[in-house]
């Protein structure tokens, strides 16, 4: 009794060698094509998307930023290259007969590269991220300006020092009218945190930036400011029942106009609000 032969069995192995490698060939115009589009775009590091964070008004902001995208894209690379090695494997190794591909279980180089590559990968974002967190952390001998932040149940404290023998200073929020903190541009701040109640965090989205206030240690850092404008403060850190209240605005003046702002409020007697520091600094509009 005779028997069909079999379509595997019927066919010779050269050819179904053949056919995955007509295939292949066939995917590395496509493939190399999308690759010279990606590099013809020539798109500069502006054109890099931020990822949802706020464009940044700080030279520290900024460095942050630019680790980020780098993580992202450098991310995005090992991605590409596996989803690439996925593909290729379903389109090369899909069932063709019953022979079983060659083992690699036991491969020496290959198990050497993939546990190589990822520290690699590792130790180069371990050593970028040591070298923006000591940057963000120096601090200057002596910083142009040095403001108190103060966090308390429900809301902050910001203290200006005395300059040139003026009166020192002191802002605070109240109720449904949150405290302003008014700052100047293309100078050294360093702002020392404290709280005499819970933890509390210092968080301004434009500076990329925040820091913990914490009971019994004053948290310091450094900033310069580029850009005059509003912006928003928030504290970072679920801090109580009222921790929504804790919202402070920040106005950002040039040089120039913080100067005349601040000798108007040193002179006030009546304190300094939102509306009294913007009415002062009104030459910036």
């Amino acid at each position: 009794m005779s028997h069909a032969p079999s379509r595997d069995t019927d066919r010779p192995l050269s050819a179904a060698g053949a056919a995955p490698r007509g295939r292949l060939a066939r995917l590395r115009l496509p493939a190399l094509l999308g690759v010279l589009a990606l590099a013809a775009t020539g798109c500069s590091k502006n054109d890099v998307p931020r990822f949802g964070f706020p464009k940044p008004i700080t030279p520290q902001g900024e460095r942050v930023l630019s680790f980020w995208q780098g993580s992202a894209i450098a991310a995005l690379v090992v991605g590409v290259f596996v989803w690439g090695l996925i593909f290729w494997c379903v389109v090369a190794y899909r069932k063709n007969s019953d022979e079983l591909p060659r083992q690699v279980r036991y491969n020496l180089p290959i198990e050497i590269l993939y546990t190589a590559v990822p520290l690699i990968i590792i130790g180069v974002l371990f050593y970028y991220t040591a070298v923006i967190e000591n940057y963000e952390d120096k601090q200057t001998a002596h910083p142009g300006l040095t403001i108190g932040v103060i966090g308390y149940k429900w809301n902050w404290q910001f203290d200006y020092p005395s300059v040139n023998g003026s009166k020192a200073l002191q802002v605070n929020g109240r109720e449904g009218e949150p405290p302003e903190l008014v700052l100047p541009t293309d100078t050294t701040i360093r702002f020392v945190e404290s709280s005499p109640d819970v933890i509390h965090s210092f968080w301004v989205p434009s500076f990329l930036f925040k820091r913990d206030v914490i009971p019994g240690r004053d948290n310091q850092f450094e900033l310069t400011i580029t850009k005059p404008g509003e912006y928003i403060g928030r504290c970072a850190e679920l801090c109580g029942v009222d921790h929504d209240r804790m919202s402070f605005e920040v106005r950002v003046l040039a040089k120039a106009d913080y100067q005349k702002w601040y000798a108007k409020a040193s002179a006030s007697t009546t304190g300094v609000s939102p509306d009294s520091a913007l009415t002062a600094a009104g030459s910036n509009s």
